[in-house]
C-alpha cells in the first residue's frame, strides 16, 4: 500500500489513539494530493474522475449540504441507488463532518418511517424519481426532518430557501462518521455508532494486511448501505490510492469483463457461485486479479475449492461484523484454509469464552469476543443495549460462536443463538451443515431449532437439493447416518428452492424458525 500513514502505530491506538485532524477525509486528503492526476473512480461507461476532479466535487457537494443549513454533527439519512452520486455524497459529509446514515434503497416508506424516527436526521436525501414518494411522509415547512434529492454530480437541489451555514469546524478522530444499521436478523435494526477514528483504524489495518497498492483497481459490486462496500472496499481503494471500478449492482459477466482490467475483488459467497455459473470464468480471464476476498457470511469450503480449481486463485475469507469493522482476515502470503477465517489483525485482540466468561483452551467451542480500535461508540438511543455486547474494558461480544487454534487462527461455528439444545444436548448448527453440504445432491442447507413437545427443540434442515429422485430426506439421512451421532441428525428434511437471505447474503434462519415453528406442535 501507499506508506502515507506508517506514522499510526495501530496496536497502540487502544490506549493512545490519535487525534485525526480532519477525520477520515484528513487522511484522503493526503492521497488526492499525492496521486492528483491518477483515476479515482470510473465506471465500465467510460465516467471518470482522477483523484484531484474528486477532491474539487467533494467540495462542490459539500457547499450544497450547507445550503441545506447541514452543521457538522447533524445526520444525513441517505435512500438513493448505488452511484457515483452516492459516493460524493458520503465523502463530502465525511469532510463536512455530517454523519453519514445509508439505508437499504429496498426498504418500504414504513421501514424509512421507523428508521427516520430513530436517528432523527436533519436531512434525508433520495433520488429524484422517488421525491413524490417520500416527500408524502417526510419534510414540510414545521418539520426539523428536510428532504433534498440527489443529483448525478452528487450536489443536492437547492432549497427553496437556503439556510446557509459558513462552519469553520471539521470533523476529528472521535466524532462520528457514519451510523450503520444492522441488517434486523436478530430483531429490530439498530444504529451503530463508527466514529472516523474507528474507520480509519479498521481500514488502515486492512490495506496492511492485503497489501493494497496505489497500483490496484478495484472492481466495486457492493452495496453501499452496508459496511463491506462502503467502509471496506471503497475506503479501503480510495486512501490505498487505487482505482475503483464502481458497478452499479453485481453482474457476473460485466464483473468477469472487468477482472481483464483489475488487480482486486471484494465479495460476498453469493457473488462466486454465480461466477462459476458462467463459463466465460476462465484462468484466462483472471490473468491480472491477484486478490479475491469474501465476507459477510460464511464461504462453503466446497465453492472455496471449485473456485480455486476454476481459476486458480485462491480465496481470502475474513471475518467482522458492523459493531467492531474487519477483526481476521486469512493471509495474504501463506496457508489460506476453507472454513477459516484467518487471524487477527494488527491491533485488534480476540478471545474466545464460554458461558460462565471464562477463556476457553484452544480449540474449544465458545462466544467470540473482540477488542479493537475498529469498534463501533454504542447503539444509537440504546445505551441498555450497548451496555449488553459492550463491557467496561472495551470488549465487544460478537454473538458469533468460534475456535482459536493454538496458533491463533480463527474457525467459526455459528452464532450463540443459533445454538440448538434438544434432549439436553448441544447441537451446532454449522457442525451438521458442514456435514449435510457434503452430501451429493444438497446445494447448500440452513440447519436451525424449532419447539418440540418432548425434546425442547428438534434440528430441522432447509435443503437446496437438485439430486435425482424424489426421495431426497431419505437419502440425505442414510448419508449422515454414519457421520454424525443421532441427536444431531435432522429430525425433518425441509426441501426448497432457496434459503431466505438479507441483502448481503446472510441465511435468515429467525425467517425460517418463524416459518416452521409449529412443525411439532
Amino acid at each position: 500500500m501507499a506508506r502515507l500513514f506508517d506514522d499510526f502505530d495501530l496496536d497502540r491506538w487502544l490506549v493512545d489513539p490519535p487525534d485525526l485532524p480532519g477525520g477520515l477525509y484528513g487522511l484522503l486528503q493526503q492521497v488526492t494530493a499525492r496521486y492528483a492526476a491518477k483515476p479515482a473512480l470510473q465506471t465500465s461507461d467510460g465516467w471518470s474522475l482522477t483523484f484531484a476532479e474528486l477532491a474539487s466535487e467533494i467540495e462542490q457537494c459539500r457547499k450544497s449540504l450547507a445550503v441545506w443549513g447541514v452543521e457538522p454533527g447533524d445526520r444525513i439519512l441517505v435512500y438513493v441507488e448505488k452511484s457515483p452520486a452516492n459516493v460524493l455524497l458520503f465523502l463530502a459529509c465525511l469532510s463536512h463532518g455530517a454523519v453519514y446514515v445509508p439505508i437499504n434503497p429496498a426498504y418500504t416508506p414504513v421501514e424509512l418511517q421507523e428508521l427516520v424516527r430513530d436517528c432523527t436526521p436533519r436531512l434525508v436525501v433520495c433520488d429524484p424519481s422517488r421525491e413524490p414518494e417520500v416527500g408524502e411522509w417526510v419534510g414540510g415547512p414545521a418539520s426539523a426532518v428536510q428532504m433534498a434529492s440527489l443529483g448525478s454530480a452528487g450536489r443536492l437541489a437547492r432549497p427553496a430557501e437556503p439556510r446557509i451555514r459558513h462552519s469553520e469546524l471539521r470533523p476529528s478522530g472521535n466524532d462520528p462518521a457514519v451510523i450503520l444499521y444492522t441488517s434486523g436478523t436478530t430483531g429490530k435494526p439498530r444504529g451503530a455508532v463508527l466514529s472516523h477514528r474507528a474507520v480509519a483504524a479498521n481500514v488502515l489495518a486492512l490495506c496492511r494486511v492485503w497489501d493494497m497498492r496505489s497500483s490496484d483497481i478495484l472492481v466495486h459490486a457492493l452495496p453501499l448501505f452496508h459496511t463491506h462496500g462502503l467502509l471496506v472496499a471503497l475506503m479501503c481503494a480510495l486512501l490505498a490510492g487505487a482505482s475503483t471500478f464502481l458497478m452499479p449492482s453485481f453482474d457476473p459477466e460485466e464483473a468477469i469483463r472487468l477482472f481483464g482490467q483489475a488487480t482486486v475483488f471484494m465479495a460476498v459467497p453469493t457473488y462466486y457461485t454465480r461466477l462459476m455459473d458462467s463459463p466465460a470464468l476462465r484462468r484466462e480471464a483472471l490473468a491480472g486479479m491477484r486478490l479475491f476476498t469474501s465476507g459477510s457470511a460464511p464461504l462453503l469450503p466446497q465453492v472455496w475449492e471449485e473456485f480455486r480449481r476454476r481459476s486458480g486463485r485462491r480465496i481470502v475469507e475474513r471475518y467482522g461484523m458492523t459493531e467492531v469493522g474487519i477483526v481476521t482476515s486469512n493471509p495474504l502470503n501463506g496457508e489460506r484454509l476453507p472454513g477459516s477465517v484467518g487471524y487477527a489483525l494488527e491491533g485488534v485482540e480476540l478471545k474466545v469464552v464460554d458461558s460462565t466468561g471464562d477463556i476457553c483452551g484452544p480449540g474449544a467451542t465458545g462466544e467470540l469476543w473482540v477488542r479493537s480500535a475498529g469498534a463501533y461508540n454504542g447503539y444509537l438511543n440504546s445505551a441498555t443495549e450497548t451496555a449488553g455486547t459492550r463491557d467496561p474494558l472495551g470488549w465487544v461480544a460478537t454473538g458469533d460462536l468460534a475456535v482459536l487454534d493454538g496458533d491463533g487462527r480463527v474457525r467459526l461455528r455459528g452464532r450463540s443463538k443459533d445454538l440448538i439444545i434438544t434432549g439436553g444436548l448441544n447441537v451446532h448448527p454449522m457442525g451438521v451443515e458442514a456435514v449435510l453440504n457434503s452430501v451429493p445432491g444438497v446445494v447448500e442447507s440452513a440447519v436451525f431449532g424449532v419447539p418440540h413437545p418432548d425434546f425442547g427443540e428438534a434440528v430441522v434442515a432447509a435443503v437446496v437439493w437438485d439430486g435425482e429422485g424424489e426421495e431426497a430426506a431419505e437419502l440425505i439421512r442414510q448419508a449422515l447416518a454414519s457421520r454424525l451421532a443421532g441427536y444431531r441428525i435432522p429430525k425433518l428434511f425441509l426441501e426448497t428452492e432457496s434459503l431466505p437471505r438479507n441483502a448481503m447474503g446472510k441465511v435468515q434462519k429467525t425467517v425460517l424458525r418463524s416459518r416452521h415453528a409449529e412443525l411439532f406442535s
